[in-house]
């Protein structure tokens, strides 16, 4: 390995100095065994809850550390300048507020409105909420050409050494957290630009072998997975901006140095609808508000299963809980779709009289429907007909489908269709 890629040195001393530094604005963060999840998986599951933070995110860290540094250098008569999808402008602007200084805060349009009011109450008079660009990426770019334009100070949210220390001071909070000093046979972090998975890699590194580490980055943004099967950064041409915290189109680079030790395999990829299933699960049964960058970890948990799990220690980081909830109908439909329970038709049905009854009567005894909408009403013969069906049991739409092909019944499933999907459900 070139000299000039190898992993980036975090010295463990002054991650504990910044982890000391933070106890001025907010207390460490629970490591919490989490009973429900134990029991389930047979394991020692324990939860770093980030979503605890004064801005409900690990954010807060990086973002502080950067500050003390800078100010502390003399910074505190510039404009601080950041971008950010939402949580970093949450730390930011906190941070901003505590040390009395001004900032500029680029945030992308598509950025839920939850997170930008709070950026504001977080911020106060200290801040000023630009919003620009569709995805971070396009974001980012405007936020590094105010800063060319005004002689600004870029706030990175994850490509700079101090944020990077800063992230790493979750890795020192696990550390001292964990009863009797065994570390844990398995950390599961979620990826974004990769400023906590770098921190946290690099204050374990020499503690925990590289095998023990688990990166959980959405399937519609894997920027890591791509750049280390590469053996370089990859930007990717588009993203899913679903998990508007982790819909990065590329890795940091101090953050691929940092990590490009690992392999592609240890990265795993979560589907959007599935992560919708932790996030629901985790409100109804733990009673934790998730976002979906949040609820990464614990849904590769899910994909873990079992038997990868029993019998080991494993960490989650859990690294947010800025969810909004008016988003919440919308999860609930991606979830109960990648659940099985719930599925969408198209239906060609014959125009007479007892046709509609005819169908009713195929439907099994858990089968509600929840969508009926006639797409095409002037045909004399046939009409098709969009309905959507929920059911307790996801066998229970074998069935159905069995049923209607014995009734002859002309049909197509379009739930996993996601262009048909997008246009009409």
């Amino acid at each position: 390995m070139r000299p000039d890629t190898m992993r980036p040195q975090i010295r463990g001393d002054a991650v504990d100095a910044a982890a000391e530094a933070m106890r001025s604005i907010f207390a460490e963060t629970p490591l919490q065994l989490n009973e429900h999840l134990s029991a389930r998986y047979g394991a020692e599951i324990w939860l770093k809850r980030e979503d605890l933070t004064p801005v409900r995110s690990y954010k807060l860290r990086g973002a502080f550390n950067f500050f003390r540094k800078a100010i502390a250098a003399g910074a505190s008569d510039r404009i601080f300048v950041c971008a950010s999808a939402g949580n970093h402008a949450q730390g930011f602007a906190f941070v901003c507020r505590h040390f009395a200084v001004r900032g500029v805060i680029f945030m992308p349009v598509t950025t839920p409105q939850q997170k930008i009011e709070k950026t504001r109450i977080f911020g106060g008079e200290f801040i000023e909420i630009r919003l620009t660009g569709d995805i971070f990426d396009q974001c980012y770019k405007a936020a590094r050409d105010h800063v060319q334009a005004t002689g600004g100070m870029m706030v990175p949210p994850f490509d700079d050494a101090d944020v990077i220390e800063g992230q790493a001071t979750v890795a020192a909070e696990i550390v001292a957290g964990l009863p009797d000093g065994r570390l844990p046979d398995l950390i599961v972090l979620p990826v974004g630009g990769g400023g906590l998975s770098a921190g946290i890699t690099g204050y374990l590194d020499g503690r925990m072998p590289n095998e023990n580490f688990l990166f959980v980055e959405p399937a519609g943004a894997p920027s890591l997975k791509r750049s280390l099967e590469a053996g370089a950064i990859v930007t990717l041409p588009k993203v899913d901006n679903f998990v508007d915290g982790a819909a990065v189109a590329r890795i940091g680079d101090r953050n691929f140095a940092a990590l490009q030790d690992f392999s592609a395999d240890q990265v795993m990829l979560v589907a959007e609808n599935a992560i919708c299933v932790t996030i629901t699960e985790m409100l109804n049964v733990e009673g934790v508000v998730l976002e979906p960058a949040g609820a990464l970890s614990l849904a590769a948990l899910e994909m873990l299963g079992r038997a990868r799990l029993e019998g080991k220690r494993v960490v989650a980081v859990v690294s947010g809980g800025n969810f909004d909830f008016e988003r919440l109908p919308d999860v609930k439909e991606r979830a109960m779709r990648y659940a099985g329970l719930k599925k969408y038709f198209i239906l060609r049905l014959p125009q007479r009289p007892g046709a509609l009854r005819d169908f009713l009567n195929l439907l099994g005894p858990d089968d509600d429907i929840a969508r009926f909408e006639y797409l095409k009403k002037s045909a004399r013969n046939f009409g098709s007909i969009l309905i959507g069906i929920e059911t307790r049991d996801r066998t229970s739409f074998t069935g159905l489908i069995e049923r209607f092909e014995a009734a002859g019944m002309g049909f197509e499933d379009i739930t996993e269709n996601e262009i048909l999907a997008n246009l009409i459900i």
